[in-house]
């Protein structure tokens, strides 16, 4: 058996996932390749970077005017498929195609003249609408029969243009259905939404994400200390991205009414926000450091994630990993992370009183993992999903 895996990053959520398949499927002795568009330069001969900077520069541009994302790279996307075919893989497996790196025309031209097999795990809904990768702030269902006037233009995709919400939908229902596709959905959220779009006649099977049980977990430390938060106790955040859709502002509105002995610590924010956040918080970069990142999440008394769209987040599984419990919102999977009142409470989402409640409440109380199944969040259940999905797709 052989696989092509191709994603926007070999790193984020998205790209750990990836990686952390092929590395299995290598060690069981079976061929994997990752290709990417943007980041990091491959480092074996199973990593494929597009290398198309300009590209992805010219396709981003394109995207800002025509409100056409997927359907620039040509030139990186000819290359693609001339090495895929070099391959000749039994399965593509499909993370997120939108990114600026690669034309979806063109590839899935080629998918359904060589009838290729496809898995396809939808991080996020772009699949299936006219512009955005999430629809929940704004309430809209038009991808359900047909995207139009799109009320979400400016946020990514963003356009500053047209809007080719109508075009895009309608391109994207061509082009991808009628095809001999398994999806895969993190969370029974997303597939719940799957059943309402375009692909209502696809398989779906909902394999969710995990995390490394072997970093992740309750480690003691200083931290505190070195920080200089004696006596107090740690409200945590983490993104990659703090977009409005994270929550960021309410976490403003939250350090208001927090007692003074409890300390919001931020990371994953911008330069630029850590200048303009309040003196309330601590905002700290994004770190690729996995051991410092453990640190916080079991010096912290309570993991705040107010987020207002996501599919599954994997930081709400961290944090429980490392003995902290969660507070999130009622949005996308984010409950499906959590076992309401053993690791974390689910609120509304706005509820920033309900949070301060919650977080006053937890602090007070002893929280452990012992007698979790922990087993259940971690990546190897994760995999041993994903290869049973594979040995199946190659069955049929």
């Amino acid at each position: 058996m052989k696989i092509v895996q191709i994603n926007t990053f070999p790193y984020k959520s998205t790209g750990n996932i990836m990686l952390s398949i092929q590395r299995k499927l290598l060690a069981e002795n079976v061929e994997c390749y990752s290709i990417w568009g943007r980041g990091r330069k491959s480092e074996n001969k199973y990593e494929i970077f597009m290398n198309d900077k300009n590209g992805v520069r010219f396709h981003g541009l394109y995207s800002r005017l025509l409100d056409k994302t997927g359907f620039a790279s040509v030139r990186a996307t000819k290359k693609l498929i001339k090495k895929i075919k070099e391959i000749d893989p039994d399965i593509i497996h499909l993370h997120n195609l939108h990114g600026y790196y690669i034309n979806v025309e063109l590839l899935f031209e080629y998918i359904r003249d060589e009838k290729k097999r496809i898995v396809w795990t939808l991080h996020d809904c772009w699949a299936f609408t006219g512009h955005c990768a999430y629809f929940d702030m704004v309430k809209c269902e038009k991808w359900k029969t047909g995207c139009y006037q799109c009320p979400q233009l400016k946020t990514y995709p963003k356009s500053i243009w047209f809007d080719n919400s109508s075009w895009n939908w309608k391109k994207k229902k061509e082009l991808f259905t009628g095809l001999d596709i398994i999806f895969v959905t993190p969370s029974v959220w997303m597939k719940n939404l799957v059943r309402q779009s375009f692909f209502k006649h696809n398989e779906v099977v909902v394999i969710h994400n995990g995390i490394d049980l072997n970093m992740f977990m309750p480690k003691k430390s200083d931290l505190m200390q070195r920080l200089g938060f004696y006596g107090k106790k740690m409200v945590l955040g983490v993104a990659s991205e703090w977009t409005e859709r994270k929550g960021l502002k309410d976490f403003v509105e939250l350090g208001k009414i927090l007692p003074d002995d409890y300390q919001i610590v931020l990371i994953g924010l911008s330069d630029e926000q850590i200048k303009k956040i309040p003196n309330r918080i601590l905002g700290l970069k994004r770190t690729q450091n996995i051991t410092e990142l453990v640190e916080f999440y079991s010096a912290a008394s309570v993991f705040v994630n107010p987020t207002y769209e996501d599919n599954y987040p994997t930081t709400n599984l961290e944090a429980i990993a490392c003995g902290t419990p969660v507070v999130t919102y009622n949005t996308g999977g984010s409950p499906e992370t959590l076992e309401i009142g053993l690791t974390g409470y689910v609120l509304n989402q706005g509820d920033v009183q309900g949070i301060k409640e919650k977080i006053v409440y937890l602090s007070d109380r002893q929280y452990s993992t012992v007698g979790l199944d922990m087993q259940k969040y971690g990546k190897e259940q994760m995999l041993k999903e994903y290869i049973e999905l594979y040995n199946k797709v190659e069955i049929e």
